[in-house]
């Protein structure tokens, strides 16, 4: 028995190593995100877009195709957006002296945001025509689809609002510590949305039992002091809330 738990043992090891390394590399990657968000007035620009024609997928009650399509488009952008953001900075490192060539890649990586604004807008163009525009029997179909479409919406927003938070106070990481923990900010968000469309009292107390859980877990791992974790939940409950209640007379 004793052989076998020390041939098991390394194998245990070297998963822990791995799962260290995974969440090191969303850590870094997150990283890269608020540092684009903090240095790069074009990534703001984008974020703050990103969350308006988000909000407006549930104010037109677009299809879920449609709703795809922008997810998908805005996501190109974004992280093309990073691209540019890398590509100058490498330029900047291995560049001594004013050079044409790094003018042109910044040119270059430049040009590939442009692009994919483009065809985000004419995406954009599309579908929400298709939303202003279409006949009474798809709108229907689209009023029944918004629960789904207001929580995925309502979640991506308060990510975006945490990196803003984030990028503009920079202290901690993405993942670690921080003066808004994102992932209260998530979890009470979860519970407000849950407390307000399923509309049932044990349905709110166990989401926000659940939520408080996670911001416990937080406290208790010490990479979030309890201010920390309350601001992220005020900012996960204010913000869904006010989603829903733009949202909420288009549905009625």
């Amino acid at each position: 028995m004793q052989e076998r738990h020390e041939r098991h043992e390394p194998v245990a090891r070297y998963k822990r190593i791995g799962e260290s390394k995974m969440w090191r590399s969303f850590d870094h990657a997150f990283n890269g995100v608020i540092y684009a968000a903090k240095t790069q007035s074009n990534m703001r620009v984008h974020l703050v877009l990103a969350a308006l024609v988000l909000i407006a997928t549930l104010v037109l009650r677009l299809e879920r195709i449609y709703v795809i399509a922008i997810v998908v488009v805005v996501a190109m952008v974004l992280a093309l957006e990073l691209l540019n953001t890398a590509v100058e900075a490498v330029v900047d490192l291995l560049t001594v002296a004013h050079h044409p060539l790094a003018k042109t890649a910044k040119d270059a990586a430049a040009g590939a945001v442009l692009v994919a604004s483009l065809a985000a807008v004419v995406v954009g163009y599309l579908a929400f025509y298709e939303g202003l525009f279409r006949n009474g029997a798809l709108v229907y179909n689209a009023v029944q689809q918004v629960p789904a479409n207001l929580v995925f919406v309502a979640l991506a927003v308060v990510a975006i609002a945490t990196i803003f938070a984030k990028a503009y106070v920079g202290r901690g990481s993405a993942l670690q510590g921080g003066a808004v923990s994102g992932h209260a900010a998530l979890a009470f968000a979860g519970a407000t949305l849950l407390a307000l469309l399923v509309q049932k009292p044990i349905v709110a107390v166990l989401g926000y039992s659940l939520a408080l859980l996670v911001a416990q877990s937080r406290v208790e791992a010490r990479i979030h002091t309890v201010f920390e974790t309350f601001w992220g939940g005020t900012l996960g409950v204010l913000t869904s809330l006010a989603i829903y209640l733009v949202i909420r007379p288009h549905v009625l």
